[in-house]
């Protein structure tokens, strides 16, 4: 029973973090080894695009930079992206407060005594994580203090103003993102557009983001677009991406497997003395089976079936135990979390292959423990 909890705990966690990720990460990240930033070639970009895989192509650039509204500063990592990122990474269905709204067009009319035109002028907003909000004290409703962001120029120039010594915009938050700290308290997103002009980058990219079509296979495309790009690139995919914390969540989850059946092998002792005791009972059983014909051989088997009808019992019964209180949790939400969390309770997820490794698992221990004491103790009573 504790397995079949513990294992589907672990469960409803990695796929809660993997979720988290999903909404920000992409499916494949292009970088360049050497450097910083890099400028597309359009050849292998192109052929890149029209790979029949390839969903959503996403140009990056990020950089660290200065926010400051009203009175309040901090640093954070302004990330400029194009137009297939919201579709990509589905962050608009974490948003918090606002929308995910980049930019919106405004229509400027100008009249004179001669003619009258208009324009359309391009109005810039961000997105910001919910832990700088909470620094900044943002009000997404507030239209009147749009939030400043200020990015070192490059070169070594000396300036008597420091202000000089900065690129200066502003926009308007339009929203506010809650998916973890990892983000919540780094991330600024912005169009490209509002990026280069910070960075005064005209073509450089930092990152090339892609959304792999539902059913493709992404280690194939990964292969793909690597072939394309050469070793000048560095192409991973999402769980390479994040690789370490992977393997620390999967870790974590055969650890504690490992420390709860060798809990089992202890609690097996159980079945151990009780065969033990059973043996020693009915030697005048023994002996009454022996004068019937019995040879050892039958004896041993009755006992070691005994043995294997306990170890079958608990564990049919230990599973079937486990899986309701789990079905409880995912119906009814027992053990909830308080408000400020991304779900509202525990995540529990139950997999086959779980209950089938655990039903082994418990088996083979059954096993060997009906076994050991029916090999040693027939050989002394019979």
């Amino acid at each position: 029973m504790a397995l079949v909890i513990v294992l589907s705990g672990f469960n409803g966690i990695s796929n809660l973090v993997f979720g988290l990720y999903n909404t920000f990460d992409p499916d494949i990240k292009i970088t360049i080894k050497e450097g910083k930033t890099f400028i597309p070639d359009p050849s292998a970009f192109s052929e890149i695009k029209k790979l029949p895989a390839v969903a959503f192509y996403t140009e990056v650039l990020h950089e660290n930079a200065l926010l400051k509204y009203n009175d309040k500063q901090v640093i954070a990592t302004i990330k400029g992206v194009s137009d297939d990122f919201v579709k990509m990474t589905r962050i608009d269905t974490v948003i918090r407060e606002g929308q995910f709204l980049l930019s919106t067009s405004d229509t400027l009319f100008s009249n004179d005594s001669v003619f009258s035109n208009q324009r359309t002028h391009q109005i810039n907003h961000v997105v910001i994580g919910y832990g700088l909000a909470h620094k900044l004290n943002i009000s997404v409703s507030d239209f009147m203090n749009p939030l400043e962001i200020y990015v070192p120029k490059r070169g070594n120039q000396s300036y008597l103003n420091p202000q000089d010594a900065f690129i200066i915009r502003s926009a308007e938050v339009a929203g506010v993102f809650s998916l973890n700290d990892d983000f919540d308290y780094r991330y600024c997103i912005m169009p490209l557009s509002l990026a280069k002009t910070l960075l005064n980058q005209k073509d450089a990219l930092t990152a090339i983001e892609i959304g792999v079509e539902k059913g493709e296979n992404i280690t194939n495309l990964k292969n793909k677009i690597q072939n394309i790009l050469g070793n000048t690139f560095s192409v991973k995919t999402r769980y390479e991406q994040n690789e370490i914390l992977f393997k620390t969540i999967n870790s974590e989850k055969w650890w504690t497997f490992l420390i709860l059946a060798f809990i089992l092998v202890i609690a097996t002792f159980n079945v151990i003395g009780s065969i033990i005791m059973l043996i020693i009972e009915k030697q005048k059983d023994i002996k009454t089976l022996q004068f019937l014909g019995a040879n050892s051989d039958l004896i041993r088997s009755i006992f070691l079936r005994q043995g294997l009808m306990i170890t079958l019992t608990g564990a049919l019964s230990g599973i079937a135990l486990g899986l309701f209180l789990c079905w409880i949790q995912i119906q009814f939400k027992l053990v909830p979390f308080s408000e400020g969390f991304v779900v509202d309770a525990y995540p529990v997820q139950v997999m086959p292959i779980d209950i089938l490794m655990v039903f082994s698992t418990v088996l083979a221990i059954g096993f060997l423990a009906a076994w050991y004491p029916v090999r040693v103790f027939t050989k002394k009573h019979i």
